[in-house]
């Protein structure tokens, strides 16, 4: 099985466009950023609730916890949410803060409840393909750990914020540029 892409800087402001166009736009804009700025798996962001991401003063958290059962593998978790991720959540949040929060926080159009792993998929997969991209919904995860290990952030680290039990997983996830390369021999 080939591995998803990873999306340069330049490829993530098109496919957040692209995603913005949308008439579900803001909404497919937060699935992408939780797979790209924290690195959550399809399955986590479609099972997340609105009282998941958001604390008691209205606003999203800085601090995600994932349940057993949002999780693979069956083991809870925490996600940490950057500052740019929780003013695109804090956004999202506000429109849709009249909702109980049991109800799912990216939800479908059609049914009003959660998306199911596989429609979530294959809803970031059009997104990419509409900004001219042939990649799985895996490669918000990859970019996200990728370039964590570019900015020299340890192995061990990225897997934690991956949930991996293995760290062979994780360096899995990680390409290395001959940039990289390059600047690593000449430290």
């Amino acid at each position: 099985m080939a591995k998803a892409k990873v999306l340069t800087k330049s490829e993530i402001k098109l496919v957040m466009r692209i995603a913005d166009t949308g008439r579900n736009g803001l909404r497919d804009r937060v699935a992408l950023s939780l797979s790209i700025l924290a690195g959550m798996r399809i399955g986590e962001i479609a099972a997340l609730k609105i009282d998941d991401v958001r604390g008691i003063d209205g606003n999203a958290v800085s601090v995600i916890h994932l349940a057993k059962h949002q999780t693979k593998g069956s083991r809870s978790r925490r996600v940490f949410v950057s500052d740019e991720l929780r003013k695109l959540l804090t956004s999202y949040l506000a429109t849709i803060s009249g909702l109980d929060g049991s109800k799912a926080l990216i939800r479908s159009t059609r049914t009003g409840g959660h998306f199911s792993n596989v429609s979530l998929s294959l809803r970031l997969k059009a997104i990419y393909l509409a900004a001219g991209i042939s990649t799985s919904s895996h490669s918000g995860r990859r970019t996200f750990a990728t370039q964590k290990n570019a900015l020299g952030i340890g192995m061990r680290t990225i897997q934690h914020l991956l949930g991996h039990a293995n760290i062979a997983t994780t360096a899995l996830y990680c390409d290395v540029s001959d940039e990289q390369l390059a600047n690593a021999v000449n430290l």
